[in-house]
C-alpha cells in the first residue's frame, strides 16, 4: 500500500469508535456532510443525466468512496440506490462502518485496503470519491493515479481537500484544532495541504479533465457551511471527468 501513511492511520484509528458520534472527534464532518452530499449529488446527476430530486438518483451506478471512515458518505449514497463500495486503511473504521450499515439494513461493500492495492482486483467504478483524504496520503502522485485508474472510462471523480494558504492554517488548524477543539490536535499537517493548481496538475498528468472547482466556506455567524464557487481559500471540491 504505497499511498498509506501509517502514522496518519494511527492518528485516526484511536478515535474510530466515535465515527457516528455527532459531537465527537468527527463532528466537523457530520456538520459539513449535508453540503458536500448536495455537491456530490449535483455533479453525479449532471454527469450521468439523472434527476437530482429523485430517490433513486444513483440506481445501477457503481460508486467507490476512498478513505470512507465510518461510512458517513457511503450510507446516504446507498440509500439513493447506488452500488456502494467503501475502502479505508483503518481496520477499526471499517469494523465500525460494517456494524453501522448492518444496523440500518444497508448493503455496502466495505474493505480494509488502499486505492493502489484495490487496483489489483481489476474493478472500476462509475463514480470515485476521495474526500478529505489526499492530505493524509504518503505519496500524492501515486494516490491520484490510483484514484483515476479505479474510475471507468467516461466516469466521474470527485476530490475534496484543504488548500495550502495562510487562511487555511489559521482556520483549518489553529482555530479548529487548538482553539475550538473540534478535532484532535495533530489531525492535519498544513504542509500536506494541496493547492487547487497542484491537484489539477496531478489530474492532467493522468489525461483526465477538471470539470468543476468549488469552495466550501464556513460561516461562524450562522454556524453553517455553504458552497462558494470562487472562494477556495480553505476547503474546496474538484470534479474530474475521465475520458472515454
Amino acid at each position: 500500500m504505497n499511498t498509506v501513511d501509517k502514522q496518519e492511520i494511527q492518528n485516526f484509528s484511536k478515535d474510530s469508535a466515535h465515527w457516528w458520534d455527532e459531537n465527537g472527534p468527527f463532528k466537523p464532518l457530520h456538520h459539513l456532510n449535508p453540503v458536500r452530499l448536495s455537491y456530490i449529488k449535483k455533479q453525479i446527476c449532471d454527469h450521468y443525466g439523472r434527476d437530482v430530486n429523485a430517490f433513486d438518483s444513483y440506481k445501477d451506478l457503481e460508486i467507490l468512496d476512498i478513505g470512507c471512515g465510518g461510512g458517513l458518505v457511503c450510507e446516504p449514497m446507498a440509500r439513493l440506490e447506488g452500488n456502494v463500495t467503501g475502502i479505508d486503511a483503518d481496520e477499526n473504521a471499517i469494523h465500525v462502518a460494517k456494524a453501522h450499515a448492518k444496523e440500518f439494513g444497508l448493503n455496502i461493500d466495505y474493505h480494509c485496503t488502499s486505492s493502489d492495492a484495490l487496483i489489483n482486483t481489476g474493478k472500476q467504478y462509475n463514480v470515485v470519491l476521495a474526500l478529505e483524504i489526499i492530505e493524509h496520503v504518503a505519496d500524492r502522485d501515486v494516490f491520484v493515479k490510483s484514484v483515476l485508474s479505479l474510475c471507468k472510462p467516461g466516469g466521474l471523480v470527485i476530490f475534496s481537500t484543504l488548500n495550502r494558504t495562510a487562511k487555511s492554517y489559521a482556520l483549518g488548524i489553529v482555530a479548529v484544532e487548538y482553539i475550538l477543539r473540534w478535532v484532535p490536535m495533530g489531525t492535519h499537517d498544513w504542509k500536506k495541504f494541496v493547492k487547487p493548481a497542484e491537484l489539477a496538475r496531478h489530474i492532467r498528468k493522468t489525461g483526465a479533465t477538471v470539470s468543476d472547482i468549488c469552495g466550501l466556506v464556513y460561516n461562524p455567524l450562522k454556524n453553517d457551511y455553504a458552497l462558494k464557487s470562487h472562494d477556495t481559500d480553505v476547503n474546496y471540491f474538484m470534479a474530474i471527468k475521465k475520458h472515454a
